[in-house]
């Protein structure tokens, strides 16, 4: 098997490949080295499954020995592709065994499972970040122009139950569920579109698979790579066809009953997909989901106090040696309410590695204290971009308000009112300096520095000047500015304590009130302030505005691209589900500029010339500088997560995103852990 080469970002976000028409396996880069000996590790180790008289191999769990021992699981050559998919270890080979302890918090923490466990996309960010590689796909080959992409998967690659894997099941699930309106009413995933009629996917044979636009989708396989990918690897056709009305004719209506379901979609949804309007993703609720993660749920989310997944005796990969993964037996998530209690289990040796909620700046120096007696060390998460990004509604569902915040004189005033060097030395213990603009230095395609610290000088007086631009000179008896109407004038600062997000919006929030606006903060549940931000129910929302290597996938700070430009949510909609069907936030026709920069984004992914990409992509941002949606603060100093001193395999520095997402292109499959 050879090793993919990554392809690397900005030498063409995947078209300078795709120009000689193939990627991995289809006339690919000759293998390094280790991949090399990697597949012959794999294939020494088949000959010695073969031979073994009980057919039992010793690259598997003990626990697997035993069971293929008793009759309980087929020996591993049967349970194991033809060609596994190789994992190179960070450091060592490990032993099997252990339980990963980890948390959650809130009710609706599904991000660290998808960081953590559920990385099985077709295609992977390659561990830095320096590209994609085929990742639960073995190959894949483009056409020239980006219009038309084959999969090759593996033969005999199977789901936790033991079933076939096949392209099948990918078919199933575009056909069946995301072009059936009843299973999803908003459509199609934006960037599965291109052109104006829906992908074609065409299952040629069982390991087979060939999609089809109606044009060129230049960024289709990083977005494979990136969240949004992992919606294609976790339909299994032969489970979740008995829930759809189209396959069931004989009990359908039974196991709605059984299940307490509404109708058919609701069970649909239940047992294979999510329920609109809940957290309740089948993936974590419903522990009878075959799947292709290393490890599979036995205990699902909301049946106790804990996450609880347990290896998959069928999973795809294997090490340099042929060892099957994942070496860790179990990964357990605590289910807390609390961050100051997950707080307390890092800093008692109770967390194994993790990256999330407790990781602050306020805390970093008492973890770094208790690193002795607590047995563990840091790792750095390289962060990328701004800190922190306030988002000024301006689809605001009060027309006063709306008015306000689309005047830019107002949002510049808010920018000035801000001293970021004393967020800086009190946050982040002076790391960083002022910054508005999402681009870092580094990024030199894109970097502006005129951008860069637009509006970031401190100066209440200056301030002052742009609010009476904005038609606000009269102060009430608090001395707070008036409305441009002469009526008093305050909003909201929606904030999480996730991420330290709250520490941010209380500083800003004083600092807009010691310039004289009554600005007000409202710290909530992560939970509840996305509800609020999806239904447009927000004045200001408070987030991180990281860029870097995702910019092309992700430019949500630049123009109304996704759910979380939250500066415009009804311009969103219009671009995304202009029908309104299922939205919480119904379209809104948005101003030219803004469309232009939508034109401008879909000319990118119809385009197979990276000088074009690069061009495009900075007249958006010439745009965004301009009107000024997101005010920032500061740039980002490296993230942190700890690591137990006996847990393996974890880099010591890794990207911090969630584009990326951290940590799972390191591929935590191959963490082990010793002592056990």
């Amino acid at each position: 098997m050879q090793q993919q080469k990554p392809i690397r970002l900005f030498a063409m976000l995947l078209i300078a490949i795709l120009a000689v028409g193939v990627l991995a396996a289809c006339g690919g880069p000759e293998p390094a080295a280790p991949a090399e000996e990697a597949a012959a590790a794999a294939d020494d180790s088949g000959e010695e499954m073969a031979a073994a008289d009980d057919g039992v191999s010793p690259n598997q769990a003990p626990e697997f020995q035993d069971m293929v021992r008793n009759g309980e699981l087929p020996p591993l050559a049967e349970r194991l592709p033809v060609n596994p998919a190789i994992v190179e270890p960070v450091d060592s080979i490990g032993q099997y065994g252990g339980t990963w302890n980890t948390a959650l918090v809130g009710g609706s923490d599904t991000a660290w499972l998808v960081r953590t466990v559920s990385y099985i996309h077709l295609m992977g960010w390659s561990p830095q970040w320096e590209g994609v590689v085929p990742n639960a796909a073995e190959s894949v080959s483009a056409s020239a122009d980006a219009s038309e992409y084959t999969f090759t998967f593996r033969e005999g690659m199977k789901w936790s139950d033991g079933e076939p894997f096949t392209a099948h099941d990918l078919a199933f699930w575009w056909n069946d569920q995301i072009l059936n309106e009843d299973l999803s009413p908003g459509g199609t995933p934006g960037w599965m579109r291109a052109g104006e009629a829906d992908a074609i996917f065409e299952a040629v044979d069982d390991h087979t698979l060939k999609i089809t636009f109606d044009a060129p989708n230049g960024l289709f396989l990083q977005n494979l790579a990136t969240p949004s990918g992992s919606i294609f690897t976790r339909v299994p056709k032969h489970y979740c066809s008995q829930f759809h009305v189209d396959y069931n004719t004989e009990n359908l209506d039974e196991l709605i009953a059984e299940n307490n379901a509404n109708d058919w979609v609701n069970l649909y949804q239940m047992k294979c997909a999510s329920v609109p309007g809940t957290p309740s993703d089948s993936r974590w609720f419903n522990a009878d989901l075959p799947t292709l993660m290393p490890w599979k749920v036995t205990v699902a989310y909301g049946e106790g106090s804990q996450l609880i997944l347990e290896r998959n005796p069928y999973f795809w990969k294997v090490d340099t040696e042929g060892n099957q993964l994942p070496y860790i037996d179990r990964v357990v998530y605590d289910i807390l309410e609390d961050r100051e209690v997950l707080l307390l289990k890092v800093l008692n040796g109770e967390i194994d590695m993790m990256s999330r909620h407790f990781n602050t700046n306020d805390n970093k120096a008492v973890i770094a204290d208790n690193r002795e007696p607590g047995e563990y060390e840091f790792f750095e998460t390289r962060s990328i971009g701004n800190t922190t990004g306030f988002h000024f509604n301006l689809n605001h569902k009060d027309e006063r308000m709306r008015e306000i915040f689309n005047d830019k004189n107002f949002r510049i005033a808010m920018s000035h009112c801000l001293n970021r060097q004393e967020i800086i030395d009190v946050l982040y213990i002076g790391q960083g300096e002022p910054m508005q603009s999402a681009i870092p230095k580094d990024m030199a395609e894109f970097y502006d520095e005129e951008w860069y610290s637009l509006y970031t000088e401190f100066d209440q007086d200056l301030a002052h000047q742009y609010l009476a631009d904005a038609g606000m000179t009269e102060r009430d008896s608090d001395g707070y500015f008036l409305g441009p109407d002469g009526e008093p004038l305050s909003f909201v600062v929606q904030a999480t304590e996730a991420f330290g997000f709250h520490d941010r919006a209380e500083m800003a929030v004083n600092q807009w009130q010691d310039c004289g606006v009554n600005a007000q903060l409202s710290i909530i549940d992560r939970t509840l302030l996305y509800q609020r931000k999806d239904a447009n129910e927000h004045d200001v929302h408070v987030w991180g505005a990281a860029t870097g290597p995702q910019i092309f996938l992700d430019p949500r700070h630049f123009f109304p691209f996704s759910r979380e430009s939250t500066f415009a949510q009804a311009w969103v909609t219009w671009r995304t589900n202009p029908s309104g069907a299922g939205a919480m936030t119904q379209p809104e026709e948005p101003p030219d500029i803004v469309k232009h920069q939508m034109d401008l984004y879909a000319q990118i992914l119809s385009s197979g010339d990276q000088a074009k990409q690069i061009e495009l992509m900075r007249e958006i941002l010439a745009i965004a500088k301009d009107q000024f949606y997101v005010i920032g603060t500061s740039s980002s100093p490296p993230g942190y997560g700890i690591v137990k001193n006996n847990f393996h395999n974890v880099p010591t520095s890794m990207p911090g995103s969630w584009q990326y997402p951290t940590p799972a292109p390191t591929q935590p499959e191959q963490y082990w852990i010793s002592g056990e």
